[in-house]
Parts: C-alpha cells; sequence; structure tokens
C-alpha cells in the first residue's frame, strides 16, 4: 500500500469576511471536494464508517476548517469530541499555510465511557506554549458542542450553519458584537445573509484533506514497544501500522523498520 497521500483533486475555498455594523467574523466554504477527497482515502485504505459516524465526522471536519479560517496562519488546531451516545470519539485536525490540510478519524474500539460527553482542544502556534482545554458538552450535534466550546472556552459567542449541497458558515463575534443580530440568526437566513448585511472580503484561504502520514512518520510509535512485542506483531513478516489521525492503514517489513531504528540511534 502507498504511503503517500492521494494528492487533492482541488483545494477548498474558505472565504473570510468582516460583517459591517454587526462587529462580526463570517467563514463559508463548500466542501464538496474535501468530502471526495476523504471518501477517496477510506476506499485507499480499506476504512468504513457508519452512516452517522461517518456524518458525524464530515460536520467535524468542516467545523475545524472554519475555525482555521478564522485563526492565525501559522496555528494548527487538534479537537477530540467524545460522545457518550453514540459511545465514540471523533478526533480532527487543520492547520497549515498556504494551504491548510484537514484530517480526521472515528475511534469506537476501546473507548472509554466517561460521565459526560466532552471537546478537548488542543493549540500549537509557532513560539508559544501549546495550550489544551476541555468542556462538557451536551447533546449529540456536532456543530452544536462546537458552539458550546467557542462559549465556555473560547468565551467568544460562535454560531455554525450546516446548509444545502455541503455549504457551512461560521459567524463569530468580534469585539462589541451585535450579540443580539447574532443570537437571533436562523439557517434559513444564511443563503441570503449577502443580500440583508454588508459584507467585507477580508481574505481565501485554502484547504484540502491532508494529513501527511506515513510509515516513517509513524515508526516512532512501535519504538515505545518491548523487543517482545515487537518481535510479535512482526510474526507473520509485516506488521500493520495505523494512523492515530486518519486511521490510513500500512504494512510495513520488519528490515524496514530495523533499518529506520538504526538510523535513528546513528542520528
Amino acid at each position: 500500500m502507498a504511503e503517500e497521500p492521494v494528492e487533492p483533486i482541488e483545494a477548498l475555498e474558505l472565504r473570510c469576511y468582516f460583517v459591517r455594523r454587526r462587529n462580526c467574523l463570517l467563514v463559508r466554504g463548500t466542501f464538496t471536494d474535501l468530502y471526495l477527497e476523504y471518501y477517496l482515502h477510506l476506499m485507499q485504505h480499506g476504512l468504513e464508517y457508519p452512516r452517522r459516524h461517518d456524518d458525524m465526522l464530515k460536520d467535524a471536519m468542516a467545523a475545524i476548517a472554519l475555525h482555521c479560517g478564522s485563526r492565525p496562519h501559522d496555528e494548527t488546531t487538534a479537537w477530540t469530541l467524545h460522545w457518550q451516545q453514540p459511545l465514540m470519539n471523533l478526533f480532527v485536525t487543520g492547520g497549515g499555510h498556504p494551504l491548510c490540510g484537514v484530517a480526521g478519524r472515528v475511534f469506537v474500539d476501546e473507548v472509554r465511557q466517561m460521565e459526560h460527553s466532552l471537546m478537548i482542544a488542543q493549540t500549537l502556534r509557532r513560539q508559544q506554549a501549546p495550550r489544551q482545554s476541555m468542556v462538557e458538552v451536551h447533546g449529540d450535534d456536532v456543530l452544536g458542542a462546537v458552539e458550546q466550546f467557542y462559549r465556555q472556552s473560547e468565551q467568544r459567542p460562535t454560531r455554525l450553519f450546516r446548509l444545502p449541497q455541503e455549504d457551512f458558515i461560521q459567524v463569530s463575534a468580534e469585539p462589541d458584537a451585535d450579540l443580539a443580530w447574532l443570537e437571533s440568526l436562523e439557517t434559513g437566513q444564511m443563503a441570503t445573509l449577502d443580500q440583508r448585511e454588508e459584507l467585507s472580503l477580508l481574505e481565501t484561504r485554502l484547504v484540502r484533506w491532508h494529513c501527511g502520514c506515513g510509515l516513517h512518520r509513524l515508526y516512532p510509535m512501535l519504538l515505545r514497544m518491548q523487543d517482545a512485542e515487537l518481535d510479535e506483531i512482526f510474526a507473520g513478516g509485516f506488521a500493520p501500522v495505523q494512523c492515530p489521525r486518519c486511521a490510513a492503514r500500512y504494512q510495513s517489513q520488519r528490515d524496514d523498520f530495523d533499518r529506520w531504528r538504526q538510523s535513528q540511534s546513528e542520528a
């Protein structure tokens, strides 16, 4: 199985606007091409998720892409959404410039039962200490969970909207925002919002499905194992290795891993 990720068909363009007189930031994108790349990734690696899990993961990928579109270019974000019903974890990550790479996966095996559903966010930015925050979320809607995260952790009221044709919009409060207007927004209004509000284009950003994983990036996971464990997983001549970020599946020969391990010890 090839290590290289599938090249993007076409990058998704996010459009970032300032809503004048409302003091809000609006980010919008149509995710058809990103979803197509995601499905090609699933086919390439023999993956399949139940429909509900798949829909939730796609919403999470759209949400983190919109989030990245409203954040500094050098920031990378990872979200883990732990759900009690259904019992599962969603993981999504996004970041990079000039192309923002988005990837994600579903975890259903060995997911620990918790008292509440949770959203955990990890943020990295150059020359700054990593940040992590965790909030309790309610309901089973991904976009609703992200809105709760913004209110509790970011303390920045934000609304997310899923429109037809895989079009998504995020509207976030800036200083002195018209919060009553923000709270009053409804999905049915969003397609024609530009006819009622003055939107000023701030920038466009390009987004694609991209994890960047490969065997050499996943080998460090094997270094944590004892020699007896390595002998066991390589007993058939090949060891299965799965990416924790996008669930891509690889097969590694023992000789290849040993050569890589030797090169690391000599570095």
